[in-house]
């Protein structure tokens, strides 16, 4: 059987590497900084193999299934979401929109910082959607 879940220390350290690859980017103006998130994030909804989380594997003390875990699928949910904005925030600053650039960059680090907090946006978003679903399959 499957693991459908991921250890929450995995999931924490994605975060942080999405927030300090923003901050690093926009503090600096070297962009292409971000394209390390996107990359990892493109891999492990592509090829179900991130790298930031293998690396961040390696640090665990404790068997991965001894940790609070978190939903695969909603991870997947929210790396779609942190790709498509550093996509976005990529092609706006290299097409020399730093509107667009800085607006997309923003919304992916603020959400990291806020999931750093507690409180996960995208797992709000992906609620609403299933709510939404439920309510229109049923009536």
């Amino acid at each position: 059987m499957k693991n459908h879940t991921v250890p929450k220390p995995l999931v924490t350290f994605n975060q942080w590497f999405i927030l300090i690859s923003v901050i690093l980017s926009l503090l600096t103006g070297v962009y292409w900084i971000m394209s390390l998130p996107l990359l990892a994030g493109l891999s492990g909804l592509l090829f179900k193999w991130n790298p930031v989380l293998q690396v961040a594997r390696t640090f665990l003390k404790k068997p991965s299934s001894s940790y609070p875990q978190e939903e695969l699928a909603q991870l997947h949910f929210n790396q779609t979401i942190a790709v498509t904005c550093l996509a976005l925030s990529l092609i706006g600053f290299y097409a020399g929109n730093l509107a667009v650039g800085y607006a997309f960059a923003l919304m992916v680090g603020i959400a990291s910082s806020v999931a750093l907090m507690g409180f996960c946006i995208g797992c709000f978003l992906r609620f609403q959607w299933q709510q939404y679903k439920y309510r229109r399959a049923k009536g």
